[in-house]
């Protein structure tokens, strides 16, 4: 299982992968590019969402001890 952070790494990578994509594909009148684009920030968005969701129950469990 990742850690935390490099779950927030990929997320960060991807939604600026993502914005590239959807900014090409709206400059090159390319929908299937923007729809690309856009599902990319999506999964970056939730892939930090769930590194964040990670550093917390790490953080909790090490308070814990």
């Amino acid at each position: 299982m990742s850690n935390g952070f490099s779950d927030k790494i990929k997320g960060t990578g991807n939604k600026l992968k993502g914005e590239v994509k959807e900014s090409v594909g709206r400059n090159t009148n390319d929908p299937s590019l923007q729809a690309e684009g856009k599902r990319d920030q999506v999964k970056g968005k939730a892939q930090e969402k769930i590194g964040n969701a990670k550093e917390n129950i790490s953080n909790r469990m090490d308070n814990r001890k």
